[in-house]
């Protein structure tokens, strides 16, 4: 995988992460979504590297990065907490500032990141998400019948005990679109027992941290600073539930564009030309 990329862990203040990186040019950062790792981007990493430097990392919590400590109010495993460790490991790498994309529960740490961290990050996009203040308002019959697992997720000890007992039926997958290197790393996560709690401490942060942190930017009139690229995929969820979704990121943000991609929620795994695409065209605007 990532042929002429580094694998690397690299320790920071409160985590160490697994990360690879190559290439040249422009920084960009990459974060997957759940329950994926790093190696989501297996395909879209090699076609960005031909014009930045890529970093790919598995956030904090996720894949073969270090595990938060449990806490009552889970700020381990806040967005906060996961876009300081971005910042600090782009630093690491010698990136001061830098565009970053997030997938998935991965658009929540970068559009943390954008908002906390103005000074760091030249350009943001967001893929398959919505802010999590503004899907719990929009909360309704047809999200919680369709996201019931947010839900669930926040509900002590069950949630493990049901995935562990059979992840892969849990979570499905295959290496039909991420290839078998990919798709056996993605496995290696999904059966690990802390990896599964940690990625179930996103959620339950979710609902509670995370959300207050979204609401006091709200309250505080906060928008991204940096030019801000939403991509949807189509055979997904956001449209049906949310119908115009660029209208739900516009008081989050000052210089907004975006679109849909015409496949399923992986869009990395199964449009990785397409998505590339638009991510350079963005990039180099």
């Amino acid at each position: 995988m990532f042929e002429g990329f580094e694998l690397e862990r690299i320790e920071l203040e409160a985590a160490t992460l697994r990360v690879r990186h190559g290439g040249a040019g422009p920084p960009v950062l990459l974060l997957h979504g759940h329950p994926r790792t790093h190696a989501t981007w297996v395909h879209v990493a090699p076609l960005l590297a031909q014009h930045h430097t890529v970093v790919c990392p598995d956030l904090r919590g996720f894949g073969e990065s270090s595990k938060p400590a449990d806490a009552d109010d889970h700020t381990g495993s806040s967005k906060r907490a996961k876009a300081v460790d971005c910042v600090q490991l782009m630093h690491r790498l010698g990136h001061a500032r830098f565009a970053v994309v997030g997938h998935d529960r991965g658009s929540y740490v970068a559009l943390r990141a954008a908002l906390d961290h103005p000074e760091a990050i030249s350009r943001l996009a967001v893929l398959d998400g919505v802010p999590i203040s503004e899907a719990l308002a929009r909360c309704n019959d047809t999200f919680a019948t369709r996201w019931w697992h947010w839900f669930f997720y926040a509900q002590p000890d069950k949630p493990e005990r049901a995935i562990l007992a059979d992840p892969d039926a849990w979570y499905g997958g295959s290496p039909m679109y991420m290839g078998q290197e990919a798709f056996a790393d993605f496995r290696g996560a999904i059966h690990d027992p802390a990896t599964v709690h940690a990625m179930v401490e996103d959620y339950r942060a979710g609902l509670g941290v995370d959300r207050a942190h979204d609401e006091a930017d709200r309250r505080q009139g906060r928008r991204v600073a940096c030019p801000t690229l939403c991509l949807w995929a189509k055979q997904d969820d956001l449209e049906d539930l949310y119908g115009d979704v660029l209208g739900v990121w516009a008081p989050w943000t000052s210089d907004l564009q975006g679109g849909s991609l015409d496949c399923g929620h992986h869009m990395a795994e199964e449009r990785p030309a397409e998505l590339a695409a638009r991510l350079l065209e963005f990039l180099r605007s």
